[in-house]
């Protein structure tokens, strides 16, 4: 049959063209073909800036939003820095929050008992301006207590021209850089129009991406965005997954969600907000059957 032939019929029989192209050619652009097997804690090189942190992140912000999330509601200050105890010991090191998840006490509380030097900070500010920025910076500080934030990003940006509306708050980030106190930079984007933007701006360090199969609290369609995250890895940046269950909207489909992240040769690592030791001790015990089964659209 011609490949011409084959195409028709495979389509008239209901095939995607993701798959048709998948048998055809190959594994699908941005995603391993022969998967490896991988774990939840392994170290993972993130961006120029030689951070290291753990494969899966611990996240704080499932419905975050207004200085609270789903995990600062439930848990407290003590329950969830209890839960973040949890997972470093057992081997994840890379901690996500945000100013606007109201969860930096609660790692604070967490440090008490944990060597700062251990862990992989990630926090975030919607800060434009340079005041804001530099305000936010010294806050966050007190609020983690450290001296250093291992990766800061410009949260939620959805403006295209963000490199223009955000420059007093980026100039401010470089500054903190270069005295040390910041690691390295990012940005988290709520909008296809801000993605398209990353890769061709040499501030960002690292970038935060909602992705996972079925589209949920995304940018745009899983093969667009994964399109998008190709062009940043190309750029020598680091990526990092979030919304990799819909914000749990797949919470029924877990293995689902980490086997399409797992395969994604675009994402270094990725973030999920667990909301009790159940829940993380499950995602730790799924992550390496799931790397090993690749993904096909």
């Amino acid at each position: 049959m011609r490949r011409r032939d084959f195409i028709r019929h495979s389509l008239s029989a209901g095939a995607s063209v993701a798959a048709v192209q998948h048998r055809l050619f190959g594994a699908t652009a941005g995603y391993a073909e022969n998967p490896s097997r991988r774990f939840a804690y392994d170290r993972v090189s993130l961006g120029p800036d030689g951070l290291g942190p753990s494969r899966l992140a611990m996240g704080t912000g499932t419905s975050g939003f207004r200085g609270s999330s789903d995990q600062t509601r439930k848990l407290g200050v003590k329950g969830l820095a209890d839960l973040y105890r949890f997972g470093y010991d057992n081997g994840l090191t890379f901690w996500d929050t945000a100013d606007g998840y109201g969860s930096h006490p609660h790692l604070k509380a967490a440090l008490q008992s944990i060597p700062r030097e251990r862990v992989v900070i990630m926090t975030k500010s919607t800060s434009k301006t340079a005041k804001e920025m530099r305000d936010d910076i010294e806050r966050f500080r007190k609020e983690l207590g450290t001296d250093y934030i291992d990766l800061l990003l410009l949260h939620a940006v959805r403006e295209e021209d963000w490199p223009v509306q955000r420059r007093g708050a980026m100039d401010v980030i470089n500054e903190y850089k270069q005295k040390g106190i910041v690691k390295s930079r990012g940005i988290s984007c709520h909008s296809l129009a801000a993605l398209r933007q990353v890769h061709k701006q040499e501030y960002i360090d690292v970038d935060l991406a909602r992705i996972n199969p079925i589209g949920a609290r995304m940018d745009a369609d899983p093969a667009t965005v994964v399109e998008e995250l190709c062009k940043i890895k190309a750029a020598g940046k680091g990526v990092i997954g979030m919304k990799i269950l819909g914000e749990g909207v797949m919470r029924e489909r877990v293995s689902e969600g980490l086997q399409h992240a797992l395969a994604l040769d675009c994402i270094d690592c990725f973030t999920i907000g667990a909301e009790n030791r159940f829940e993380l001790a499950d995602l730790i015990r799924r992550i390496p059957e799931a790397s090993t089964l690749g993904w096909h659209a």
